[in-house]
């Protein structure tokens, strides 16, 4: 039961210091583009193993999956796209189109570096709530297209710290802590869900990826650490200059980017 979690490509926002949150019509760049096209060559070796793609509802989510989409249907993959509320960005309320610099300023900003659980962004929500809403999110969406077997693999795209959210929780860090986690544009985040607890096995990849398809023979960690996988058809590199820095976002201290 693995669930790919893909941060949408670069967007207009991201480039322009200003928080655009749910903003409709944020689309993504010409690089944001090129990483929703290279996303498919990423996952090529995995299509028909995904059992759906879902995605926040925002335009930029939806033009990422696009190439996606459209690839797993060539491919004569009745693969269905589903749209999720819960996977929404964050509802930054009043700070929504907001400048970054600006919002450096409001004390509230100390607090969502430092204290994010105690976040709520006037008129809008709370990371606390953003994380319970989320994992809640996936955590069903997993147990409906996870497969009886184990062996599904499902594409879920939303932003930058409600993936950085997913991934606290899937580590068992308070959400205090989230601040820590690196989530790019672009960016794959892979976790399995056992019976006993979550496996984190890739965060922030913007290059080959490998994903767990079958599962494991115990459910146990390995003493040691994981031996590795044995696909013989990992996927290509998206290349030089997919790492390159991203304006700092009001929740992420550099990391989550304006959604």
């Amino acid at each position: 039961m693995t669930v790919i979690l893909v941060r949408h490509g670069r967007s207009t926002a991201n480039t322009s210091g200003v928080l655009a949150g749910r903003t409709p019509g944020v689309s993504l760049d010409d690089k944001g583009r090129g990483q929703a096209a290279a996303l498919v060559d990423r996952l090529q070796p995995y299509l028909a193993a995904i059992t759906v793609v879902a995605r926040s509802p925002l335009q930029r989510c939806a033009e990422t999956m696009g190439p996606l989409v459209a690839a797993l249907a060539d491919a004569g993959l009745d693969v269905p796209e589903i749209v999720v509320d819960d996977l929404a960005e964050v509802d930054y309320g009043a700070w929504t189109n907001r400048t970054i610099a600006e919002l450096r300023k409001e004390p509230l900003w100390t607090t969502v570096q430092q204290h994010p659980s105690a976040a709520v962004f006037p008129d809008g929500e709370g990371l606390a709530t953003v994380q319970a809403r989320a994992v809640a999110a996936v955590r069903a969406l997993d147990r409906e297209f996870g497969g009886s077997d184990g062996a599904g693999v499902w594409v879920a795209c939303s932003h930058g710290d409600v993936i950085k959210a997913i991934v606290a929780d899937a580590m068992g860090m308070h959400l205090d802590s989230f601040q820590r986690i690196v989530v790019e544009p672009a960016s794959v985040s892979i976790i399995r869900y056992g019976d006993t607890r979550p496996y984190v096995h890739t965060v922030n990849s913007t290059t080959t990826l490998s994903v767990p398809i079958r599962p494991p023979a115990s459910i146990d960690a390995v003493v040691g650490g994981d031996t590795g996988s044995d696909d013989e058809n990992p996927t290509p590199s998206v290349g030089p200059g997919d790492n390159e820095p991203q304006p700092e976002s009001p929740v992420a201290a550099g990391t989550g980017r304006h959604g």
